[in-house]
């Protein structure tokens, strides 16, 4: 299933309207969404012209700062220098990058010109950057200086015909830039310019000299805009499709959600470009309402405090290790927080504890805010649950956002339980996915038709609705571990492991962390002939760092002489899950004793 294979699932409105008991939470028509027939970049340009924020400052990043004007002029000009490299309509492109400002722009550009932008995690492994960009048949590749080291080995075993360096200095001023390139910049491997490789001010200066005055728009709330990364129930890695339907449909529903967010707003653009959250909501809608984002191409946990005394803030998004990284940080004690007006969370849910330490530490700190926990999916544009200032239940991620459906079913049917009866969520609405790009079997599993005829995404996720529409998130059904806001896929990583000559067996589960949430512990069980040593171990952490992204990598491990069988002769999980529990919960109470 290509991206043309998968048009079937686009949303064309509702064949039954779904029951909403929340909708009474919501402004009368605020939960009729439908989507311009725009692009994303159209969209936004229309509203910044609209309401006349050309004069603002739109992004920030190191000390230089762009207008809104600045930055539509450098989109255009970054289309024509696309266009002049040959990218048409439908191709597809990779950005793998962090936060600066020219993976933003090209984002837009490829979106203005009607190319399909698959974003990548700089810190993927060479192998998965090369099977990704193998799977989408990327023809070009947007790439952070610092990834060289691992595209060079790989580029030509693809159909890339071009690959655009960029670097975290390229935006910087002059002062910054000096320094940067003295402490880092030196040390990093970088192309000499050949046909393979073209910097950013070179690609860029083509843009300007590209005789076509004006780029024909060709996109539509139908197309094709964006793939986001994600993995299937096996394990492997799938591409998300997201049309400019999609994600004009979140955006409406955000502003419409949090009406109160404008022009005046400052936010923090910590969340990474390639996760759903941060590209929709931490940028996307932060740019249509007019508001500063603040790029930060990588945050440390230890420099926070200065962040937020030089930036101060309106708007605080992350995954809950920003949120822990704020209450530890000792240098945060004389800190003010009072122009704090939205602390969102998303990634992963927050137990009670966590959230109240949250809470108390930002009202110590002035903040006259809660921090707002939601839930969603990059297969709905990342956000589809939250807490709303009038609508707000403890121990609940809130309800449906204006325009989103949600019901629970009994797992894999369309059957729907009970009020306050736990089951799967169902998610409807215009922000639901075209499909996996590629991936037929997984987008059937994940889309279905129910009787009341309406596309319904099932999350795999468990979960309970009250009879006001607030929802209760319970647990994932898929084996899924979730670090730090990363999904990380068990099978994905025995199976690196397993690569081993001295491994016979190898499961990897998910454990607690007080930062992380989860990370990955592996039990290893060896073929005869072998024992565990500090030697092996760092053998198979070389192992994982070749193969894995950083994220991935298990943080504990445990040797086995085997490991336990369910009765068809796979490796029990779950008994080494509850193993691993019961452990932990002696441990304690030993501490106690």
């Amino acid at each position: 299933m290509g991206l043309m294979d998968i048009s079937f699932f686009k949303f064309l409105g509702f064949k039954t309207k779904p029951k909403a008991p929340w909708e009474k939470y919501y402004k009368k028509n605020d939960m009729n969404i439908s989507p311009p027939n725009k692009s994303i970049y159209r969209f936004l340009r229309d509203k910044v012209k609209e309401e006349h924020y050309d004069n603002n400052i739109a992004i920030t990043y190191f000390g230089t700062h762009r207008t809104y004007n600045d930055f539509f002029k450098e989109i255009n000009i970054t289309a024509k220098a696309f266009k002049s490299q040959g990218i048409r309509k439908g191709d597809i492109v990779t950005i793998l990058s962090a936060n600066v400002p020219e993976a933003l722009i090209s984002f837009y550009a490829l979106n203005k010109i009607g190319a399909v932008v698959n974003i990548l995690h700089p810190l993927l492994s060479e192998q998965e950057i090369k099977q990704a960009l193998e799977n989408y048949s990327s023809v070009v590749l947007i790439a952070l200086d610092i990834c060289y080291s691992k595209i060079k080995n790989i580029i030509n075993e693809t159909n890339v015909y071009k690959t655009i360096i960029i670097s975290a200095k390229d935006s910087m001023n002059v002062i910054t830039k000096i320094g940067y390139e003295l402490t880092q910049g030196r040390k990093v491997e970088r192309p000499k310019s050949t046909e393979l490789y073209i910097y950013w001010k070179e690609f860029y200066q083509k843009g300007i000299k590209y005789t076509e005055k004006n780029i024909e728009e060709q996109g539509t709330k139908d197309t094709p805009a964006v793939i986001l990364q994600s993995g299937g129930s096996t394990g492997t890695p799938k591409g998300i499709v997201l049309s400019n339907g999609n994600f004009n449909s979140a955006t409406i529903a955000a502003t419409k959600a949090y009406p109160d967010l404008c022009k005046n707003d400052k936010i923090l653009g910590i969340l990474p470009i390639f996760h759903g959250l941060g590209l929709e909501v931490g940028m996307n809608d932060a740019l249509y309402v007019g508001a500063e984002l603040v790029m930060i191409p990588t945050f440390k946990a230890k420099e926070f405090d200065k962040l937020l005394t030089k930036h101060k803030p309106t708007v605080l998004l992350g995954v809950p290790t920003l949120f822990e990284a704020l209450t530890t940080n000792e240098r945060m004690k004389n800190v003010s927080l009072s122009q704090l007006k939205y602390v969102i969370a998303g990634g992963d849910t927050l137990n009670k504890t966590r959230v109240n330490k949250i809470n108390d530490f930002l009202h110590e700190h002035g903040a006259k805010t809660n921090m707002i926990q939601g839930y969603g999916m990059t297969e709905a544009v990342a956000a589809v649950c939250v807490d709303l200032k009038h609508a707000s239940r403890p121990g609940t991620i809130g309800i449906p956002w204006p325009g989103i459906y949600l019901k629970i079913v009994k797992p894999a049917t369309d059957e729907e339980v009970p009020y306050g009866t736990d089951g799967e969520i169902c998610i409807c609405g215009p922000v639901v996915m075209l499909g996996y790009y590629n991936n037929e079997r997984e987008t059937n599993d994940a889309l279905h038709i129910h009787k009341d005829g309406n596309i319904w995404l099932h999350s795999g996720d468990i979960g309970c609705m009250d009879e006001d529409g607030f929802v209760s998130y319970k647990q994932r059904i898929k084996r899924m571990i979730v670090t730090s806001g990363y999904n990380v896929y068990p099978s994905q990583i025995e199976e690196v492991l397993e690569q081993h000559p001295a491994v016979m067996d190898a499961t990897v589960i998910g454990i607690p962390h007080p930062y992380k949430i989860e990370v990955g512990k592996a039990y290893i069980a060896l073929k005869k002939g072998h024992i565990a040593s500090p030697k092996l171990k760092k053998d198979l952490i070389e192992l994982c760092k070749k193969n894995l992204a950083q994220y991935a990598i298990p943080k504990e491990w445990e040797f086995r002489k085997s490991l336990p069988k369910t009765i068809v002769g796979k490796v029990d999980f779950k008994k080494l899950q509850q193993e691993n529990i019961e452990k932990r919960a002696k441990n304690e109470e030993e501490k106690k004793i």
